[in-house]
């Protein structure tokens, strides 16, 4: 008998078009950025308020953002009353890292490319990037654990530790090779939550991956 899909189940969906719409404003961005170094250069340059590349990836960015958002949101309706703590809180809290993503790279875009030392800059980096980093982790720690529990979901934890080792690699990795190799290295970090936000929302729209029977 085939399942019915809720409107939650299918906004769970707009995690895979979140990551269509990342790597788009990425490919984009370099295309039209001249002499960008994605080896050395962050992510974050394609969007710095003086690159060439500002308007049109800020636009896609956005839409990456909404998007992956209204699919955390969407998960986190779909496994309310789910008996697994640790998977619940875990998307709890992976939704509001990408809440405080979207509102606060939104509102403090980088004012140049690299470090500039401007509030914007300031509160970019060392703000809204620690809180950011700091709930991927926990919440990919949750929800790995409560993967492996007796109720829980042993292919989504699987993910979550490729997604948290890849994390891992490029912060650890940022910080030992050098800085030539600063961008190739902090794209294994971004990009490993970008991903597991499309996996995500693709179990949030089986439902059966991740609710408690």
């Amino acid at each position: 008998m085939i399942q019915k899909k809720s409107l939650y189940n299918w906004l769970c969906l707009f995690g895979p078009i979140a990551c269509i719409f990342y790597f788009l404003h990425v490919y984009i961005g370099q295309s039209i950025y001249p002499d960008y170094n994605w080896m050395k250069q962050a992510v974050s340059d394609l969007t710095a308020v003086d690159s060439v590349s500002y308007k049109e990836s800020s636009r896609l960015s956005s839409l990456y953002g909404f998007c992956s958002c209204l699919c955390c949101i969407a998960v986190t309706l779909t496994i309310i009353g789910n008996k697994n703590k640790q998977t619940r809180i875990g998307v709890y809290l992976y939704t509001l890292m990408n809440l405080i993503s979207f509102i606060g790279y939104t509102l403090f875009p980088l004012s140049g490319s690299g470090y500039q030392g401007k509030f914007q800059d300031i509160m970019h980096l060392y703000v809204v990037t620690s809180l950011v980093v700091i709930l991927s982790i926990i919440s990919l720690i949750l929800i790995i654990i409560g993967g492996f529990k007796r109720n829980g979901n042993l292919l989504i934890a699987i993910i979550g530790i490729v997604c948290l080792s890849s994390m891992f690699i490029g912060s650890i990795g940022m910080g030992i090779f050098s800085k030539e190799y600063f961008g190739l290295l902090e794209r294994f970090s971004v990009f490993s939550v970008v991903l597991f936000t499309c996996i995500l929302g693709i179990f949030g729209f089986t439902i059966k991956s991740i609710k408690t029977h």
